[in-house]
């Protein structure tokens, strides 16, 4: 069997620096907001390029923590994608806020900036772009519509963790970049796990803050908050992981090209636009085929899913919002066709060969 991911296999190689690292945190007796959450939250700054990286409970919580941290709250709306993880509209709708969504492009399925300003009315505050599968949105587009519409730029980095546009890092051009450390992610924990990244000291701090039950310490609250702490266990294994995420993403990407030079022929393959590093958080076909390609790979023993088969505008929760079925057609399009094939840095060469073996005889 092919799994999509292989953490033990992951683990196996880092085994006795993840376990000393353990015993580290185990014996100095520092479970909450310790050094480890510290030191990690210190390097990730550095690697990003910001001033300030605040680790909290999830990728969720990152959303939900910046926009709550930006007063962005009741009667406003946020302009985002209807193609990505629920957790994306979640957090706006915790706020108070309104998500609205429009449509994506249909070669990166990332957010299509053209859509963007027709949208734009006078309760919007933020865009909210979400690097898909790894690949960066337009953010030189964004930023420029932002800028002129005086909104907050939030980028949903969840899956994007080390991916680059025109050499900045994902999570640094915003005015938040918001990680998870989802197991499965290109840099995961052993458990829930996320990041906010930003440069505003103002609004950093009220993060912190708020991750922390709305105290700056010795019991005294400035304001309600929630308990969204990084663990110091999870950051410890997270400073062991972060030793390897160029390494992890450079091998993410060898895989990528390889399915690519065997697959480009047969179905629809992802892009990597001028002036973007793709981490392939997801290597993601596309084929009218997709259902019967899936039922081949499965029945040769691969792993396959399906992200995201009902998009945002469409799911039962959301009804409320108002969209309906042909709202967003490009949108649709993708979850009738998206397949995610395994990806991870130890998938074998012969694994990939199998994959795509398989899809070219159904295909």
């Amino acid at each position: 069997m092919v799994p999509m991911v292989d953490l033990r296999k992951q683990f196996s190689e880092i085994k006795d620096e993840v376990l000393e690292m353990l015993t580290e945190v185990l014996e100095s007796s520092h479970y909450v907001l310790g050094s480890k959450v510290s030191d990690f939250e210190k390097k990730t700054a550095e690697y990003q390029g910001v001033q300030h990286a605040i680790g909290v409970a999830s990728g969720t919580d990152a959303l939900h923590l910046s926009i709550d941290a930006m007063e962005i709250g009741p009667g406003d709306e946020v302009i985002t994608t209807p193609f990505t993880f629920f957790a994306t509209a979640e957090a706006i709708l915790y706020t108070g806020a309104v998500p609205v969504f429009v449509d994506i492009e249909p070669d990166t399925l990332n957010i299509d900036v053209n859509e963007i300003e027709r949208n734009i009315t006078k309760k919007t505050r933020a865009i909210l772009p979400v690097h898909l599968f790894g690949h960066p949105a337009d953010m030189g587009s964004v930023l420029r519509i932002a800028k002129k519409h005086r909104l907050k730029v939030i980028e949903d980095c969840a899956q994007s963790f080390g991916a680059e546009i025109n050499g900045r890092k994902t999570g640094s051009l915003g005015d938040a970049g918001c990680f998870s450390f989802y197991p499965s992610k290109n840099l995961g924990a052993y458990g829930d796990g996320g990041m906010v990244t930003l440069n505003n000291s103002k609004v950093a701090e009220i993060i912190r803050q708020l991750r922390n039950h709305g105290s700056k310490g010795s019991y005294r609250h400035k304001r309600v908050g929630f308990n969204s702490r990084l663990d110091e266990m999870q950051a410890g294994i997270l400073l062991v992981k972060f030793r390897y995420i160029d390494e992890y993403n450079a091998k993410r990407r060898e895989k990528a090209a390889l399915y690519t030079k065997l697959l480009a022929e047969t179905v629809r393959c992802p892009v990597e636009k001028q002036g973007a590093l793709h981490v392939y958080h997801q290597y993601t076909i596309r084929s009218r085929k997709r259902d019967k390609i899936q039922d081949k790979l499965r029945a040769g023993g691969v792993s396959s899913v399906v992200y995201y088969p009902v998009p945002l505008h469409l799911q039962e929760a959301l009804k409320f919002l108002g969209y309906h079925k042909g709202d967003f057609p490009v949108t649709e399009m993708a979850a009738r066709e998206v397949l995610s094939l395994p990806m991870y840095p130890e998938l074998e060469e012969s694994a990939i060969k199998k994959i795509a073996g398989i899809i070219k005889e159904t295909a």
